[in-house]
């Protein structure tokens, strides 16, 4: 058989290349924006009571002119490949900046992990995991996630009590365990994911998030939150990358109003929204 010449090759990897896109392309609607969601991520999205997310996702259909449809898929092993991949849904309204099984959209905002104290706790004042006031202190915290090991390097690992990172939230809720257990005093704090946190104590006139902005060393504590598309779709992103950087105050008043504690890009400083 005749090799290819270089230039026959090269027609042959753009036809395609150019197939493949088409194909990546034809999977998104065109009819309704929809978005992959777990049905009990509460407070980020919820099939019951909805979350930060399903607001987000109205304020998108509502720009794009398109009705919102989810698909329910819980979120853990599997998820993005029985959603996004197997063409279910077009996008997923909360992923982390850098994951490598989505195509990123720009951040549309950057949180960070912090503490939930009683106000009234003489740890109320602690906003780093390295302060001495936490030895010998019943900390909750979500195995496997950053602080984890931040508290684990600070020589706290017998204090922790751990709750489980990959569960299905419809029938269980760690992180509202943990919550629980500072409010009845089994906890003297836990350390939590800021838009989970958040919200959860929002109205709540006895319990405080304190957000971690001074703690240095890996794991980072601070995350940049996009919104995720399959791999491929390019014009989808720059086309929701469009809408995020001309709706930016709208977007950061629907996650303040949730109570989603919001920093600057580099998690250094807290961010104010303004209620205008």
């Amino acid at each position: 058989m005749r090799a290819l010449s270089p230039a026959m090759l090269g027609a042959a990897v753009a036809i395609f290349a150019g197939g493949a896109a088409a194909q990546v392309a034809d999977l998104r609607s065109t009819s309704a924006l929809r978005v992959c969601a777990d049905p009990a991520a509460v407070p980020m999205s919820s099939r019951a009571e909805g979350g930060f997310e399903n607001d987000l996702a109205e304020l998108f259909g509502d720009l794009l002119g398109l009705e919102v449809e989810y698909f329910w898929f819980p979120q853990g092993m599997g998820f993005v490949r029985r959603t996004l991949r197997d063409g279910n849904c077009d996008v997923v309204m909360g992923y982390a900046q850098g994951d490598e099984l989505v195509l990123n959209t720009n951040h549309y905002y950057t949180s960070v992990y912090g503490i939930i104290t009683r106000r009234d706790s003489p740890l109320a004042g602690v906003d780093r995991l390295s302060d001495p006031a936490l030895s010998g202190k019943e900390i909750g915290v979500i195995a496997g996630t950053p602080p984890a090991s931040h508290l684990t390097r600070a020589g706290l690992a017998a204090n922790m009590r751990g709750a489980q990172l990959f569960v299905d939230r419809r029938v269980s809720n760690p992180a509202g365990d943990l919550i629980e257990g500072v409010r009845d005093g089994s906890l003297d704090l836990a350390v939590l994911w800021g838009p989970v946190a958040g919200p959860m104590i929002r109205d709540d006139d006895d319990l405080q998030f304190t957000p971690l902005l001074h703690d240095e060393g890996a794991p980072r504590l601070f995350y940049r939150i996009t919104m995720g598309v399959r791999l491929g779709e390019d014009e989808w992103k720059r086309q929701l990358n469009s809408l995020i950087r001309r709706h930016q105050g709208e977007i950061d008043q629907i996650l303040s109003d949730w109570g989603v504690p919001l920093t600057d890009d580099y998690g250094r400083e807290m961010k104010s929204v303004s209620d205008e």
